[in-house]
């Protein structure tokens, strides 16, 4: 078997893990996201950061980091694995089998590498084995994701089988208690967050209340 077996333990209780719209103003994005990093326990940030030359790329990284890191979240780029110590971030999340042996080429031991774009379990159970920090299920690619039935499916079988953990994708508040229960380390939440300002705290709230594992849970 690829992989560590997990132990019969009981699970820790599943964090949040911020997916940032493509942000092209660090300044204007600092409030939404300072309300979501106090309004719940934010485990990760995933920064995507909209088309830029290179020195703008870095200072908006620069900018938002702090705001991350001074909570306890990390702050992980997306992509831009060249970018990742300049930044001052603490890791690259990237898709796919062959951005991810890129990553972890240039990243590993000193940073997170995460990967997701997993089409196949093999897939998954191979970047487990080559060092991942976690895998990812559920994220949209083009504008489309698999079927929360899937999503559940993936993320059982890993959270049975593996340490490593998993970041399931939640398209809305209500897939939130399936994929905590289908057994998702961290949940992840995109770019329907941040639609509306002054909801972002309540969404996060709702979430946690979500995530919290019945008692003996494991």
């Amino acid at each position: 078997m690829v992989g560590r077996p997990k132990q019969a333990e009981p699970r820790p209780a599943p964090r949040l893990y911020l997916v940032t719209p493509l942000v092209a103003d660090a300044q204007a994005f600092a409030a939404p996201l300072a309300a979501a990093l106090v309004a719940g326990d934010v485990a990760a940030v995933l920064l995507r950061l909209a088309e830029a030359d290179e020195r703008a790329l870095i200072n908006r990284a620069k900018a938002l980091g702090p705001l991350a890191q001074d909570k306890g979240a990390a702050l992980i780029l997306d992509g831009h694995t060249d970018l990742v110590a300049r930044a001052g971030a603490d890791g690259a999340h990237v898709t796919g089998m062959t951005a991810f042996a890129e990553a972890i080429e240039r990243l590993k031991p000193e940073r997170i590498v995460g990967v997701g774009g997993l089409v196949t379990r093999h897939d998954a159970m191979v970047a487990a084995e080559r060092g991942a920090d976690y895998v990812m299920f559920g994220e949209p690619a083009a504008g489309e994701r698999p079927r929360l039935a899937a999503i559940e499916e993936r993320v059982a079988w890993w959270a049975e089988l593996f340490e490593i953990p998993c970041v399931a994708y939640a398209g809305a508040s209500d897939e939130v208690a399936p994929l905590v229960k289908a057994g998702a380390d961290f949940i992840a939440l995109g770019d329907w967050l941040w639609r509306d300002p002054a909801a972002i705290a309540a969404i996060i709230m709702r979430a946690a209340a979500d995530m919290r594992l019945p008692e003996g849970a494991a």
